[in-house]
């Protein structure tokens, strides 16, 4: 098994996301949480021509990317779950769930650095919410968050199979998270126990500075839970809430050269963690 995920990774990976994409964008057409704000024909072009340009970007600046540094260092006995010993299965799941709160912590210094806002307030500043969202992020922070996953990959000794199932679940829900899909009530509080479910996440896609930060979860929502930053519903309710920053709210701003230079724009406003405005929400 271990050799056909390998033996396959782009087109496991490259599947996954078509299938995802493909289902998440059909189940919102049928049953659409909220009524968009601006065209989809806008938003999606170039949501998507940001999602390969990231894409594309990684693959020419990290080759080998997470899949490749976890081959190298395997057998090499570096890393925390070499040196624990544990068995394979328990060394795959471990490592999976501490590469999800790397991740999480990761978001918090995106929000509380103001020059790293910068960059990642670009994937807030959309004005909808849907699953093209989920990939719409500024090149220089995919950068980032690539030195900071290979960081953690080589101090766990993650299993390369671990960090290929995490690359694929975090994609998954990442696209599944984000979706403008409504889900029966009773399901979603079923799934937020174990899952970051599209109304828990749209929380964090509002305008105002004390939703913007928190229920930073991706994948897992447990880590919102234990570190305080869950928050249940926005104030205004879902229908009724803004979507974005305050910054950028022109649909002129979602083209994708504008989304390019955004880090260069206007201040950092009120959404670095910490600031009054975000006490005061």
């Amino acid at each position: 098994m271990r050799d056909f995920l390998l033996g396959n990774e782009p087109a496991i990976r490259l599947a996954a996301f078509s299938s995802v994409l493909a289902g998440v964008a059909l189940l919102e057409a049928i049953f659409p949480r909220r009524v968009r704000s601006v065209s989809r024909w806008i938003r999606w072009t170039n949501n998507l021509g940001m999602m390969f340009l990231s894409t594309g970007l990684v693959r020419v600046v990290f080759p080998t990317a997470a899949i490749g540094v976890a081959l190298a260092i395997e057998g090499s006995g570096i890393g925390l779950i070499p040196w624990l010993g544990l068995p394979d299965f328990a060394g795959v799941i471990a490592a999976v769930v501490i590469l999800d709160l790397a991740i999480y912590l990761q978001h918090v210094m995106l929000h509380a650095v103001p020059l790293l806002w910068r960059f990642h307030r670009m994937h807030h500043a959309d004005l909808d919410f849907d699953v093209t969202t989920g990939g719409r992020f500024h090149p220089l922070e995919i950068a980032v968050s690539m030195v900071i996953k290979v960081a953690v990959i080589t101090a766990l000794g993650a299993p390369v199979v671990a960090v290929l199932i995490f690359e694929v679940l975090l994609n998954a829900t990442s696209m599944f998270n984000h979706a403008n899909w409504r889900l029966p009530a009773g399901v979603d509080t079923a799934l937020r126990r174990f899952v970051v479910t599209p109304d828990m996440h749209r929380v964090h896609h509002s305008i105002e500075p004390g939703e913007t930060n928190s229920n930073f979860g991706f994948n897992l929502p447990w880590w919102d839970f234990l570190f305080g930053t869950y928050r249940a519903q926005p104030a205004a309710g879902h229908d009724a809430m803004t979507i974005g920053i305050v910054q950028f709210r022109q649909p002129r701003d979602l083209w994708l050269d504008r989304m390019l230079i955004q880090p260069l724009r206007d201040d950092a406003g009120p959404y670095p963690v910490g600031r009054r405005e975000d006490a005061s929400s």
